[in-house]
């Protein structure tokens, strides 16, 4: 059989069904499962809709909410085709943390439509996990729902992807001995992920951040249509330097690409300074082919499998909700998000840690472990916790 052939097979029926955690094979549990037992525990939750955490599946399941605009490096192709991937996304959930997650495709586009939709879900659900949402729509779609649900709004394309990075650049620079306050950092790609590592960069500690897109540096001195845009130029290079990517990447520290294939040159990163950090994640093609930057770089990451340091999302989400659940989180702030990458960055023992060992397996089970714990201690300490226990075996 061949892997195309293998793959297909694996996906036949969809990759998820739904199992019972109770059996029931007599009368007596069909009357407690459902008709008449079930009314009492409805009604006790009708008299005090928190029991809802307790006595539903809301305790532990997620939603993965897409509309199939911005689909791994595929676009927009709609949300039947992108069904295979949320679904792919509910199995890493219940594999790595024993989070449900629930796979759903909306067929809108339209900003308010998709709101309006989350928002009437949301009873179901423990957190929403946003997915695969075009920018600049996804800003406002989760920003909108962070502040009107009770329950978490996490949008991984962004969060994830910049929380593991910052992962990765703290274990980096300690392997080249440089502090994050003193480095200068360029991130290519100004979209939903750049924005958001630029800004977890920035809550880490950066000062020196450039920004740089199709159409050069983000610069405090232009005017931008795109609201992000203009906020993040009032965050970001501080010196104000300006040019395209050639120009700004000089003397930099640290480059972090989430663009498109081939935009960095070797000219490029020998411009960089000594032991230069580079992050190219275009996936499938990075940024710079990794054989090309190696005699210039000291410490390469990409987005892919089959290199060292790969940066992968399956490192946050899985930890991020299982952590977020277990203590009832009403949200997933910017303390949890900085708790996570510590947490991610920790996970390798300093012994192991060198260039080519920066981010450790997602197959290590202290991953989530540190992770479940580090972001329920930073919801109880942020004040956003249903619960003030910190939370045990689950």
């Amino acid at each position: 059989m061949s892997n195309l052939e293998e793959i297909m097979r694996l996906h036949q029926g969809g990759k998820l069904e739904t199992t019972l955690k109770h059996p029931i094979e007599t009368m007596e549990d069909l009357a407690k499962v459902y008709t008449p037992g079930v009314a009492k525990v409805c009604q006790a939750i009708a008299s005090d809709e928190e029991k809802a955490y307790e006595l539903t599946i809301k305790k532990n399941t997620v939603a993965v909410i897409s509309d199939g605009t911005a689909v791994l490096g595929l676009g927009d192709i709609g949300p039947r085709a992108a069904m295979p991937v949320m679904e792919g996304k509910a199995a890493l959930f219940k594999q790595f943390a024993d989070v449900d997650a629930v796979p759903i495709c909306l067929d809108t586009k339209n900003t308010e439509e998709i709101i309006a939709v989350v928002k009437a879900l949301a009873p179901t659900f423990g957190g929403i996990n946003l997915e695969d949402i075009s920018s600049p729509r996804c800003f406002e779609i989760e920003r909108r729902l962070q502040e009107e649900l009770d329950i978490p709004v996490f949008h991984d394309d962004q969060h994830g992807t910049a929380i593991v990075v910052l992962a990765g650049v703290l274990n980096a620079l300690k392997v080249v001995n440089k502090d994050i306050r003193d480095v200068k950092i360029v991130v290519n790609g100004c979209g939903a992920a750049g924005i958001s590592v630029a800004k977890m960069l920035l809550n880490a500690g950066a000062v020196n951040l450039i920004g740089v897109d199709r159409d050069g540096a983000i610069n405090r001195s232009n005017v931008y249509e795109k609201p992000h845009w203009a906020e993040f130029a009032q965050l970001s290079n501080p010196n104000q330097e300006e040019g395209s990517l050639s120009d700004c990447i000089k003397g930099a520290d640290v480059f972090i690409g989430v663009s498109a294939p081939n935009v960095l040159k070797v000219e490029d990163v020998r411009n960089m300074a000594k032991d230069a950090i580079v992050f190219a994640m275009a996936n499938p093609t990075p940024e710079i082919d990794p054989e090309l930057a190696a005699p210039y770089v000291k410490v390469m990451a990409t987005g892919r499998s089959d290199y060292p340091n790969q940066i992968n999302n399956v490192l946050c989400f899985p930890g991020i909700f299982r952590g977020a659940l277990d203590c009832g989180a009403r949200e997933i702030n910017d303390a949890m998000k900085l708790a996570v990458a510590e947490a991610i960055a920790a996970a390798v023992d300093p012994a192991e840690l060198s260039e080519h060992f920066i981010i450790p397996n997602p197959f290590d089970k202290r991953v989530v472990e540190n992770i479940r714990i580090a972001v329920a201690e930073a919801a109880i300490r942020t004040g956003v916790a249903r619960t003030s226990q910190l939370i045990g075996v689950r």
